[in-house]
């Protein structure tokens, strides 16, 4: 059986004392076997990404836009291999991660704008003949950590911008879906990306202790749920490096009176289902303003869901595939259990769906329930997988008060005609990201992702313009040459 392992100092390294299985989530089986990274060999690529540092902050901004372009169009030709391999290990239908590609491809592209992106300021005579201007450099070695749910995806919201900011990277992808994101990194080395530069490490808490505490690494960017991120954040910032820690969410679309009701079930149908899911930006809970509006949603959502098809990642006809483990698939079908207890109406039950040829596959079908309170604990927990819940209300504000109750601010969208109550929407909820008509409202490559309250733990968002600031300091310098043969007397104020 084959083994992922790990890419350090630009080689590959496969030998660990300790692996772990990676499943085929269609099947049940265990297919290949994850290194995982000891505290010495994490220690040995932050090394390389140290050693490799000096030389890479000062290779001219130009010259790692160039390597990004060449990166983007290897992406491109190997697109096939690589979605592949995400749904052997993921589970994701390939028209699935195909679009994860596309997203992460995009942050691409906004990397090789490099030049532009790191030009500073600068400002002629601020005072007698002296100019200042400001610089935007490198941090050194900066780590992330990304979770399995997007395994070319959301590396790319990291590295590529790290890099071009003249960083070298230390990546610690999940464990359970580790191949793309490793094939990933050596294209990159591929494109021209000097030795030591970009590593990847795969492994456990251990190994993402070991970026936490080492004092060489000056910046963590995280991706997963919200436990995790607080420690993340906590530890790496009590070690005294920055950090950006994205965590969890509990997605609401508030669907009004006026809406256009077909129009809202098509992108519910999506936003809900789509990748089973697995998406920190996934709708998991409509908010209908009305009884009126709730029983039309409810009828038209049974309706529409009844010819979706879950299924193996290799059936292109498939709309979702199965949740990543089988301990996942065992907590979503728990929370549809709890909801049901506590006086929820499981009007499309999604629980043990007959996948046939696939009978050992973590597979849970399109779930709908109806009558959700917030005292439920389905509602409060983030279920991570294919179920809509719908939640009744009289009033807009009444939707807005419970979204904005919730510990969780990440994503959010509103189903209206009316440009009034858009206009307040988007104004006054207590979310990061926001959609008006469009359910998963995240944002381009040249925009910046991330919610508000227990989902970021940190300043900055990610990718775009603020990743650039994320990995790079601000050095403002003031200069002065004093005209030939002139000596300038004791001054005691500041120079102006």
């Amino acid at each position: 059986m084959s083994t992922v392992g790990h890419l350090i100092n630009g080689e590959s390294i496969t030998t660990a004392e300790r692996t772990q299985d990676v499943f085929n989530p269609s099947t049940g089986e265990v297919n290949k076997q994850v290194a995982l990274a000891s505290k010495e060999t994490v220690e040995e690529a932050i090394a390389a990404a140290q050693a490799a540092f000096p030389e890479w902050r000062n290779t001219p901004a130009a010259k790692r836009a160039r390597i990004m372009f060449r990166f983007k169009q290897l992406l491109e030709e190997n697109a096939d291999k690589i979605c592949a391999m995400i749904g052997e290990e993921h589970g994701k239908i390939s028209h699935d991660a195909a679009g994860e590609l596309t997203r992460g491809i995009e942050n691409v592209e906004y990397a090789c704008y490099a030049p532009e992106l790191l030009k500073g300021e600068y400002s002629k005579n601020v005072g007698p003949e002296i100019d200042s201007w400001s610089e935007m450099q490198p941090l050194g070695v900066v780590a992330g950590i990304t979770p399995f749910n997007f395994p070319a995806m959301v590396p790319l919201w990291m590295y590529p911008a790290a890099i071009v900011c003249g960083n070298c990277f230390v990546l610690k992808p999940s464990e359970r879906d580790p191949s793309s994101t490793l094939f990933i990194a050596e294209l990159l080395h591929e494109a021209g990306l000097p030795a030591g530069v970009m590593n990847v490490v795969n492994g456990d808490k251990e190994a993402v202790d070991t970026l936490l505490e080492d004092t060489r690494v000056k910046a963590v960017s995280f991706v997963g749920s919200t436990p995790i991120a607080e420690y993340i954040y906590t530890t790496a910032t009590s070690n005294g490096k920055r950090c950006q820690a994205l965590g969890g969410a509990k997605n609401h679309a508030i669907i009004m009176p006026d809406a256009d009701m077909d129009n809202a079930v098509n992108q519910l149908l999506g936003a809900a289902f789509g990748s089973s899911g697995e998406r920190c930006m996934a709708l998991s809970v409509a908010v209908a303003v009305g009884d009126a509006a709730a029983d039309a949603l409810v009828s038209k959502m049974k309706e529409a869901m009844q010819p979706l098809k879950v299924g193996a990642f290799s059936d292109s006809s498939n709309d979702f595939g199965p949740v990543i483990t089988e301990a996942a698939q065992h907590k979503v079908n728990g929370c549809i259990d709890s909801a049901e207890a506590q006086g929820a109406t499981v009007v499309v039950d999604g629980r043990n769906p007959d996948v046939a040829g696939f009978a050992g596959g973590f597979f849970v079908g399109a779930t709908l329930i109806d009558n959700v309170t917030p005292e439920m604990d389905s509602y409060k927990e983030e279920i991570f997988g294919p179920v809509l819940q719908v939640v009744r209300v009289d009033t807009m504000q009444e939707a807005m008060d419970l979204i904005d109750a919730h510990e969780y601010g990440n994503g959010t969208c509103i189903f209206t005609r009316d440009g009034e109550a858009a206009r307040y929407f988007t104004d006054n909820i207590q979310v990061g990201m926001v959609g008006v008509n469009v359910p998963l409202p995240v944002p381009v490559s040249y925009h910046s992702f991330g919610g508000w309250k227990r989902s970021l733990f940190g300043d900055l968002h990610a990718y775009g313009p603020d990743a650039i600031k994320f990995y790079t300091r601000r050095k403002t310098i003031t200069q002065r040459w004093p005209s030939a043969g002139v000596r300038e007397g004791v001054s005691f104020s500041f120079p102006s």
